[in-house]
């Protein structure tokens, strides 16, 4: 049995964590954009959010001043738990005060706020099961620029690739500079409408650079990333070629009528953190931070 403190330990330090460390592949994702920039406006902006990184990093003060709503992803391995949901909720009430997070969980008519990122349904938690032997949480924070970008499209099957790119590139452009760019895709195709979504910001979990497995797939964001990158929106819409980081996609198959396509966009600050916790006590976090 993993005692429920030792799993609320964990959670405080993963929100930490991920509020004021960015993992290493989004940070030299960053670094490339830099790097490849010509234009003193994109790198001015690039620069800034690298500056910003390393200071989050020395003062431990969060990267951004939206913390975000925390979606969980717990995979439950050959281990006994009891509580997690409250446990959980308890270590984002916790964190909220001591990291600490700006209190953003509201109720989506009166607006009323607990002021501890816990309501209804939030933090929202994704179970798995798995015959790892230990229970893994993961916690992505996800901020209101980047979400309220995010769309669905319910394409016909005819559509296809084609569609799907086209969908891709509207987006972006319809979103421009609002989810503070240079932004990451999770793209979420097939399944059903919820499916969709769901795959989409579960592929926000892979890290920068990483392809799918499947070549189609692999190819599909890798055609996505470079159209965006030629549209010229560039860091925070500023003008440049570093407009998107990376395209993650996941997909389920669907129904033969149908083609759900999802874009969950994430800004810049691709947070996210992971705990392992073992059966004797052990806590292992290795998600890759600057250091």
């Amino acid at each position: 049995m993993i005692p429920e403190e030792k799993i609320k330990e964990a959670c405080v330090e993963i929100l930490r964590r991920s509020a004021t460390q960015l993992p290493m592949d989004a940070v030299n994702a960053l670094r490339r954009g830099y790097e490849n920039e010509t234009d003193d406006v994109p790198r001015m902006q690039l620069k800034a959010i690298l500056d910003n990184i390393d200071l989050a990093v020395k003062t431990g003060t969060p990267m951004c001043q939206d913390t975000g709503v925390h979606i969980f992803f717990v995979n439950i391995g050959k281990v006994d738990v009891n509580g997690l949901d409250s446990v959980i909720k308890e270590a984002v009430a916790e964190a909220t005060e001591s990291v600490p997070l700006r209190p953003n969980a509201v109720h989506p008519l009166t607006r009323k706020n607990p002021g501890t990122n816990v309501g209804v349904r939030m933090p929202y938690i994704n179970y798995h099961f798995s015959d790892n032997d230990y229970l893994e949480i993961g916690v992505m924070p996800k901020g209101a620029g980047s979400e309220n970008m995010s769309r669905l499209a319910m394409l016909t099957p005819a559509k296809g690739l084609k569609g799907i790119k086209e969908f891709a590139l509207e987006t972006m452009l319809k979103a421009g500079g609002k989810p503070c760019p240079p932004v990451i895709f999770g793209l979420g195709i097939g399944g059903s409408a919820d499916i969709a979504m769901h795959l989409g910001k579960q592929a926000l979990l892979r890290p920068l650079g990483e392809r799918h497995p499947e070549e189609e797939i692999a190819n599909l964001e890798q055609e996505i990333l470079a159209a965006i990158n030629d549209l010229g929106i560039g860091p925070m819409g500023m003008g440049g070629n570093t407009t998107l980081l990376g395209v993650s996609a996941e997909y389920a198959h669907c129904h033969t009528a149908s083609l759900p396509v999802a874009i969950n966009i994430q800004c810049w600050a691709a947070r996210r953190s992971l705990v392992r916790l073992y059966p004797d006590g052990l806590a292992e976090y290795p998600l890759e931070v600057i250091q």
